[in-house]
């Protein structure tokens, strides 16, 4: 593609209308939802943010009613919804991309300033609210995938596969490694230090900050060790997109029905097998099988959607949560905070004893609380707070 090219998008990426795509807020909303399944277990586990390093990221034992609930968790959620939003996150950025070719506007242009933005949102969400942030990886993998929309298809897809191809054997290797080390050491599970328990049991908000910021690198892993993951997702969205996957049409349907027979046909086997086999697969099944059950959930979503006539009020919630996801994504993890860290009324220590129903519980109100609440802004505000924030600093 040429330089002139790039300074003006064609006008493909969008819908031929320009219109807002329903589903895609759903999704969003599900997405959104979907990751506080995983991050709940965090929040309410013993050593919160850090207990999750220390203890090996175990998968749960399916033995006892409690392993059976987690473990059920963990199959349908955990990196599925995560991986969902990454795709998400890649259909915005088509969209963004389409919306200014319509306008003649230069791109990636003002995009840098959204991404730069973006990236630091997720570093304030990071030091005052919850170490596992995902804004920062989206961020500086955006300002990456909105050169390379500047390209060639071929180029596009080379760098789609080649990433993925990547991605797949640092997995491999990571996996290989962590079995050779279990397998050597006897025993896989650990144990989180009592110091680091006292300080997010009782320790002050401030302590909580200073030991982020202790441990930011170890704590920011997860974006590096995905990078390519991420790359590869986000092109995915991109593709999905332009392929009309999530429009009302014939097109979207069919495309749709064949990720949900390919997604969770393959995805969900190969995540209940990689669940069970234990802590050792827990890369493999969090960053390897959990993307193609991911996109199955677009399929069965896009499925239930298809079949709506009257939008009830899980539809309705969902959506207003897709359309608010930014503000919504905070703000499950502010009060997961506040319910589960000593900082506020500190469950998880009171009820850490007690079994798994009061994490589903804590789940299920929170998810409950955003749907009804962001429909209830919705009625006033055209966007979210935080994405009310964002659009008023992007134009001064």
């Amino acid at each position: 593609m040429t330089h002139t090219d790039a300074r003006a998008p064609q006008a493909l990426d969008s819908p031929p209308t320009g219109r807002r795509l329903p589903l895609l807020d759903v999704l969003r909303g599900a997405a959104i939802l979907g990751t506080l399944m995983t991050n709940v277990w965090i929040f309410t586990g013993p050593g919160g943010e850090w207990g999750v390093l220390e203890s090996g990221s175990s998968e749960p034992s399916f033995g006892s009613l409690a392993g059976a609930v987690q473990g059920t968790f963990s199959v349908l959620a955990n990196g599925k919804f995560l991986s969902l939003l990454t795709i998400l996150f890649g259909v915005g950025l088509a969209i963004q991309y389409g919306s200014a070719a319509r306008r003649g506007q230069p791109w990636p242009g003002r995009y840098r300033w959204r991404a730069l933005f973006l990236f630091g949102e997720g570093t304030l969400h990071f030091v005052l609210v919850f170490a596992w942030d995902v804004l920062m990886g989206y961020a500086v993998t955006a300002l990456l995938v909105a050169w390379l929309l500047t390209r060639s298809e071929r180029a596009q897809r080379r760098v789609m596969w080649w990433a993925a191809g990547i991605h797949l054997a640092v997995i491999g290797l990571l996996t290989a490694g962590m079995a050779l080390a279990g397998s050597d050491e006897g025993d896989t599970g650990g144990t989180v230090s009592r110091e680091v328990v006292d300080l997010y049991a009782h320790g002050g908000y401030l302590d909580q900050i200073a030991f982020r910021l202790e441990n930011a690198i170890a704590l920011r892993m997860e974006p590096v060790l995905t990078f390519f993951l991420l790359i590869f997702l986000f092109l995915v969205g991109v593709r999905l997109f332009r392929a009309g996957a999530f429009g009302a049409d014939e097109t979207g349907r069919r495309l749709r029905s064949r990720l949900l027979l390919w997604g969770l046909g393959l995805g969900l086997p190969l995540n209940v097998a990689a669940t069970l086999a234990g802590p050792d697969l827990f890369l493999l099944a969090r960053y390897g099988t959990a993307p193609l059950l991911a996109l199955g959930y677009i399929g069965l979503i896009g499925a239930l959607v298809d079949r709506v006539r009257r939008p009830g009020p899980l539809m309705t919630g969902l959506t207003s949560v897709g359309r608010t996801a930014l503000s919504a994504y905070v703000l499950q993890n502010l009060l997961c905070v506040l319910v589960s860290y000593g900082i506020g009324l500190g469950l998880a220590e009171r009820l850490g004893d007690t079994g798994p129903w009061w994490v589903v519980g804590l789940w299920a109100t929170v998810c409950a609380f955003l749907m009804v609440g962001s429909t209830l802004w919705l009625r006033r505000f055209s966007a979210g707070p935080l994405e009310t924030v964002q659009k008023w600093a992007l134009r001064h």
